[in-house]
């Protein structure tokens, strides 16, 4: 049934999807902040689209037959994240650029674009969870159920991240004070290192 390939997928997006990780803070951030949301909304679903396609189309066994791939994903993964992480920890000591209200300190929107790229791309975690486990769930379907399961675990995609990237907007109140930025900086920043600590403990 078409439903049932739907909801499945649907439902295990929406599982792997919301959690603490680097992508989502930044649209958290970014939502805050209200700068090219809509944009980077598109751009991260859309990526989801085309890793979970792929995935189910076959990519996912390639992967898990190329360690050395998977490995190099790994460190620059590591890499990236240290870099963000050490950027947003610079942030949080300059309160007074992180005020709300001031709109100072804007990011173009090819550097919100290839920040959310990294974000996306240089996470082994995506390759893992997006292309490796829901490609081998979904390659599992039967043939003509293949589309309404990626279809399913895309728009659980879709809709998390518009949520997160819109209705931040909703907590902007609490973000009026250069001190709740200085704190959002600093959990950022703190969560990319611990990834990144993570990440490189694969490293071998």
């Amino acid at each position: 049934m078409p439903a049932s390939a739907f909801t499945t997928g649907f439902a295990l997006g929406a599982t792997l999807i919301i959690a603490i990780g680097a992508q989502n803070a930044f649209v958290l951030r970014q939502g805050l902040r209200r700068e090219h949301v809509l944009l980077i909304v598109t751009f991260c679903a859309l990526a989801d689209l085309l890793l979970i396609s792929v995935g189910v189309a076959g990519l996912a066994r390639i992967l898990g037959d190329a360690p050395g791939l998977t490995m190099a994903l790994t460190v620059a993964g590591t890499l990236f994240l240290i870099w963000y992480g050490i950027r947003a920890l610079a942030r949080a000591r300059k309160a007074g650029s992180l005020h709300a209200a001031t709109g100072t300190h804007r990011i173009t929107l090819r550097s919100a674009l290839v920040q959310a790229a990294g974000f996306t791309f240089l996470n082994p975690h995506v390759y893992l969870d997006t292309v490796l486990l829901m490609g081998s769930i979904g390659a599992r379907q039967p043939a003509d159920m293949r589309m309404w399961f990626v279809t399913g675990a895309a728009a659980a995609s879709g809709a998390w991240f518009t949520t997160l990237g819109f209705g931040a907007r909703l907590l902007r109140p609490v973000f009026q004070t250069s001190r709740a930025w200085q704190i959002l900086d600093t959990v950022v920043g703190l969560t990319m290192l611990a990834l990144a600590a993570s990440l490189a403990g694969k490293i071998h």
